[in-house]
């Protein structure tokens, strides 16, 4: 699994990789170190460039894998080495960093504090994370002042765009938590007008009955839209025999399912144009992950991908949830679950964000409880996840 960093600009700098036995099962190795290794093998087997989208993966490494150099079967322009905050600044490691620092890998120190006991390795470290919310303001304050000229300083463990917001007026350079999939929650006026389109667009498409006349206008209201759906359909995977030229003919051609598939689809990367693209990235991830996992669990709805799409349109919307679901023509299991209820649905919903944030002894107790295999998960997840990036073209 993986978390991206941002850099003030809310641009994706990197992917911290989490860990965890999926894909590379067969590569798992004994030891303390088994959990690193497996990231590395499975970097190797699904492409180092696809996994992290040509940005730089931080690869939390434990005291073996330093010592050892597994690290350097990794390209050094991509690869960022994190030391665990349990590794301690002896003449071996010190030598390792060095090792590291002239093959051309950056390091960084994970969890640095005031008076930290690593303070020599400072000076080889090219990044220092701090858990911004468990050091607070005065102390992220005089860490900042004392090494941020020198090197990047990443605030960590922010959970609030408001968390963000301290961390950068602080002087962070690098910025790591689940902030940007939370709302920055605006007044009703402050919603923009395409926004507005949008969740209008988001509306129609999911009627029980499709009213494709109000479609075809609200989509040529909004040329983005247009170019979207016209290039989706000219593209290879459909291999039409004639060019697409017109919205109607268009929406005439895709059918039903398609129709509500593609319209959410578009609501929610037009909607989020000046939102980060792990954000959207996040989004459709989830809607694919959730449309996976549904058979699965016996769980048959056609309202999984939306589920998905939704779980976040608060956050793109910069509106409430609450708001969001009373707009919506929903199942009541799918309004439920999107505002923390009880649903049928509840279950994929639990697992879909403890595989995405990596919350591996949550996913282990859902897995055993639901009778899943989390390979099987892993691979879903891996699979949604390349599903979402070929469709934003990244």
């Amino acid at each position: 699994m993986r978390q991206p960093i941002f850099s003030a600009e809310k641009r994706v700098f990197g992917y911290e990789l989490l860990y965890r036995d999926g894909l590379a099962a067969c590569f798992a190795s004994s030891g303390p170190e088994r959990g690193t290794a497996s990231s590395v093998n499975s970097s190797i087997l699904m492409g180092f460039n696809m996994l992290c989208n040509g940005s730089r993966a931080f690869l939390p490494c434990n005291l073996d894998v330093l010592k050892n150099d597994y690290v350097t079967l990794l390209p050094p322009e991509l690869t960022v080495v994190e030391l665990a905050e349990d590794i301690a600044a002896d003449e071996t490691v010190v030598a390792a960093c060095k090792r590291l620092k002239e093959a051309g890998y950056l390091i960084a120190l994970s969890r640095f504090t005031v008076d930290d006991p690593r303070e020599p390795l400072a000076a080889l470290a090219d990044i220092l994370k701090v858990d911004f919310k468990a050091l607070g303001v005065e102390k992220s304050t005089a860490l900042v002042s004392k090494h941020g000229k020198t090197r990047r300083v990443l605030a960590d463990n922010l959970q609030l765009q408001e968390d963000f917001g301290t961390a950068k007026k602080l002087g962070f350079s690098l910025f790591q938590g689940n902030f940007f999939r939370n709302p920055d929650v605006l007044p009703v006026s402050h919603n923009s007008v395409h926004r507005v389109k949008y969740f209008r667009l988001l509306d129609a498409a999911s009627q029980p009955e499709l009213d494709l006349s109000a479609i075809e206008k609200l989509i040529m209201s909004e040329p983005s839209a247009s170019y979207r759906l016209l290039r989706y359909l000219n593209s290879a995977r459909f291999n039409f025999a004639t060019e697409i030229s017109s919205i109607k003919q268009a929406l005439t051609l895709l059918g039903e399912r398609e129709v509500r598939h593609w319209v959410r689809l578009t609501a929610t990367l037009c909607a989020g144009q000046s939102k980060p693209g792990a954000l959207l990235l996040s989004a459709l991830t989830r809607a694919r992950f959730c449309e996976l996992v549904g058979p699965r669990m016996r769980i048959e709805d056609s309202n999984l991908f939306l589920m998905g799409i939704l779980s976040l349109m608060d956050v793109i919307l910069d509106m409430t949830m609450t708001r969001v679901v009373e707009g919506l023509p929903l199942t009541q299991d799918c309004r439920a679950v999107l505002l923390g209820g009880e649903s049928r649905l509840r279950p994929i919903y639990q697992v879909m964000l403890a595989q995405e944030s990596g919350d591996w002894k949550n996913l282990s107790a859902l897995t055993a409880e639901y009778g899943l295999d989390e390979i099987s998960l892993a691979k879903d997840h891996w699979n949604a996840m390349q599903w979402a990036q070929e469709l934003l073209g990244e």
